[in-house]
């Protein structure tokens, strides 16, 4: 999977949303409860395992993720990017200032090793 590099490069902090619903109009925030968050080498990590996941062919579930991230820079201003993740149709969609439109949608392996690992950081995040 491909995340914007520059906003990859100045992510300071990242939230786990555990995602409730789809936004209320198109680019805006996906709503549901941040139960995370993460910073310092997690940070890097995790970007690294969702940069590694294998792709795949679209599936069709009607969408509907489950877990997000938001990556911050610094100022933990506005968010760089989102990123909503569906286990079920091996879609993720992001968006944001720095999300260019070829990067926002793209589908993943749920099944794969790397993607049920990105799903036990979720669930984990969530305690």
């Amino acid at each position: 999977m491909q995340l914007p590099a520059p906003a990859v490069a100045v992510t300071a902090l990242i939230e786990v949303v555990r995602i409730s619903g789809l936004p209320g109009r198109r680019g805006g925030p996906y709503p549901g409860e941040v139960v995370g968050h993460w910073a310092g080498d997690e940070v890097g990590e995790v970007l690294d395992l969702v940069e590694s996941l294998p792709g795949s062919v679209r599936h069709r579930c009607g969408f509907s993720p489950g877990w997000g991230i938001r990556a911050y820079g610094d100022d933990l201003d506005l968010a760089l990017f989102e990123a909503a993740f569906c286990f079920s149709c091996d879609e993720v969609r992001m968006h944001g200032a720095a999300v260019p439109p070829t990067l926002s949608t793209q589908f993943f392996d749920a099944g794969a090793e790397r993607a049920q690992a990105l799903l036990a950081r979720f669930r984990g995040a969530a305690l």
